[in-house]
């Protein structure tokens, strides 16, 4: 049991929608994008993603091919991977062109600022149960210890990770996460217990394909932010949290570089993933960028 339990509104901002194309209010737009950046979670109980009969048997642990987490649908190059029978790709693609689309017209409607900024999107399905990603895996990839997210292999060089998540479980399961604190009281916490970054380890991981491109400072310390968080068991006992369960039919959207999270429990979820500049946020300063540079008084990129 957390002996910090943070409370309900210091985490979550509760949004009325009801449709993916709706006319949001211009306070709500600014409320919602003031909180967002500032890593609170952004719940939408009432907006759901209703799939079409004959998608209702993608619902199913083996339609994914063994030893992957998720499908993942890359829309602007309709690329599709993780599909275990070729007959069910084209009912995958139907639907996770649709989740995108809808995505986009949500949007344009409550965060317009980042309509023409947003980019790089990946979408996923999945469709097993949060208990079965623990099965077998190392502590760094059990998603249900809070951290904060970093990708080993694709350094993002100071962009920040925009998620869409949505419940789609048939029987009405919920979503269970756990939301931590802050970033700021993150990074004070564990960047003490990140190690020192070397430029030509960052140079040679690159020239050897090990990173997709240049691993920077910043992207070290996040990852080092990523793992001590996980590694630390009194933290995930006792750190400063609060359990949240998203019902089935309902959307949340976070930032997921910045918002501590864990994934508890639940099945079946569509994920919608993009990156931003930073320099397109409305405040920068808000960046887990900016706030390890200033807290370490110095350039990350």
């Amino acid at each position: 049991m957390a002996e910090q339990q943070l409370e309900f509104d210091e985490v979550i901002e509760t949004l009325p929608l009801h449709s993916w194309s709706e006319n949001v209010p211009h306070p709500v737009q600014q409320n919602a994008l003031t909180s967002l950046e500032l890593g609170k979670v952004l719940y939408l109980p009432e907006l759901s993603f209703s799939l079409m009969p004959e998608e209702q048997k993608l619902l199913r642990e083996d339609a994914v091919k063994a030893g992957r987490k998720n499908i993942s649908y890359r829309p602007d190059e309709h690329k599709i991977a993780g599909v275990a029978v070729q007959s069910d790709e084209q009912l995958v693609h139907v639907l996770m062109q649709r989740y995108y689309e809808h995505c986009q017209q949500l949007i344009e409607h409550l965060l317009p600022i980042y309509t023409k900024v947003l980019h790089t999107p990946v979408n996923s399905l999945r469709v097993h149960p949060v208990t079965t990603w623990k099965k077998g895996n190392s502590w760094r990839k059990d998603d249900s210890r809070l951290h904060v997210d970093a990708f080993p292999s694709r350094p993002i060089q100071g962009q920040r990770i925009l998620r869409i998540f949505t419940n789609i479980n048939p029987v009405g399961e919920p979503r269970v996460w756990r939301v931590g604190d802050k970033f700021p009281q993150i990074a004070d916490q564990f960047l003490p217990a990140t190690r020192s970054y070397s430029r030509i380890n960052s140079w040679l991981q690159h020239k050897l394909g090990i990173t997709k491109s240049r691993r920077t400072h910043y992207d070290h310390l996040m990852l080092g932010l990523h793992d001590a968080m996980k590694a630390n068991q009194q933290y995930q006992q006792q750190g400063a949290q609060l359990e949240v369960q998203f019902p089935a039919g309902s959307t949340w959207i976070c930032y997921s570089d910045q918002t501590p999270h864990a994934a508890m429990s639940g099945q079946f979820m569509l994920e919608q993933t993009y990156l931003l500049p930073i320099s397109k946020m409305a405040s920068p300063e808000n960046s887990p960028l900016k706030v390890l540079e200033n807290k370490l008084d110095k350039a990350l990129l």
